[in-house]
């Protein structure tokens, strides 16, 4: 049986990587895919663990040959997600976990329409912005131009199966642990796993 697709996205500063990270040290089987970016490598981040660091002329000639699943700019930076390792865990039957923004999540959407997507969201414009203060990682022209996106991006969210607001880390944590162990119990027509109990 292949293995599921959960893709977590939402504004900048809603809490995607400190949700993910604490769900996959809970579950089990789990594996995450590690993008590229250009962006600079921000305190405390490692490479490899958070993402692979490359320039632009690296991430142009992945884009070029089709090693991406889905790519986008984001505030003056790009993203990518790998394609191969990707498509080798789920025909191995692990489940994965994507973290990323709201365009990227639209063209997974378009290639792997059976995918489990799930927006994390703050509770409030004004908690996010101080959230993306707290980080002090970005000037206060940056962290205007998140929050206008995250405007934006939150009209998205009727386009996914999923909305937890994370208000309570804890809380948010354990509902995206429930949304995964409710789609590993879905009975999904098709699957050889299910097919003694469907045909009786």
């Amino acid at each position: 049986m292949s293995g599921l697709l959960f893709v977590l996205s939402g504004p900048s500063g809603a809490g995607k990587s400190t949700v993910r990270k604490a769900v996959m040290k809970q579950c089990k089987g789990l594996k995450y895919s590690i993008s590229y970016t250009t962006r600079l490598r921000r305190e405390g981040e490692r490479e490899a663990i958070d993402y692979y660091f490359v320039d632009d002329d690296t991430f142009k000639h992945m884009k070029e040959n089709h090693m991406f699943i889905e790519w986008a700019k984001v505030h003056g930076n790009f993203y990518g997600t790998p394609r191969l390792k990707m498509e080798e865990w789920l025909q191995s039957g692990f489940d994965v976990i994507l973290e990323i923004d709201v365009q990227g999540a639209f063209q997974v959407k378009r290639n792997y329409p059976q995918g489990i997507f799930v927006f994390i969201a703050p509770p409030s414009l004004e908690t996010l912005g101080e959230r993306l203060r707290n980080r002090k990682t970005d000037r206060e022209d940056v962290i205007y131009l998140r929050m206008m996106n995250a405007l934006g991006e939150m009209k998205s969210i009727r386009d996914y199966d999923y909305l937890i607001i994370n208000n309570i880390l804890e809380e948010t944590v354990h509902k995206f642990h429930s949304v995964i162990i409710a789609e590993r119990c879905r009975i999904r027509y098709g699957d050889n796993e299910n097919q003694e109990f469907l045909s009786e």
